[in-house]
């Protein structure tokens, strides 16, 4: 992948986390980068977003490791992780620190 994607340096604070850095990830990955323009931390994700299929959620996780320097367990995956844009990005910015 292009170095654009890695904005940040690895180990940046959970302060430098945005929603909107989740949501550009988000919306390269899904190929809805026009729509994700609309979205909010209440926007529901999985299951609400046809896009955001099984496959495609390992292709979001395997990005957001990269863009942020993170680790994501296969049992992480279940749960509220992907409920909401806002749940996403607070599991990101946890995981940033």
């Amino acid at each position: 992948m292009s170095s654009d994607v890695t904005d940040s340096p690895a180990g940046s604070a959970t302060d430098d986390v945005t929603l909107a850095d989740v949501l550009e990830v988000l919306g390269k990955v899904l190929g809805i980068e026009d729509r994700v323009l609309t979205f909010d931390a209440g926007t529901p994700l999985f299951g609400d977003v046809p896009e955001l299929d099984s496959l495609a959620v390992l292709e979001l996780v395997t990005a957001l490791e990269d863009r942020f320097a993170i680790t994501v367990e296969d049992d992480e995956l279940a749960g509220g992780l992907l409920e909401t844009a806002g749940s996403l990005h607070a599991f990101v910015s946890a995981r940033a620190r």
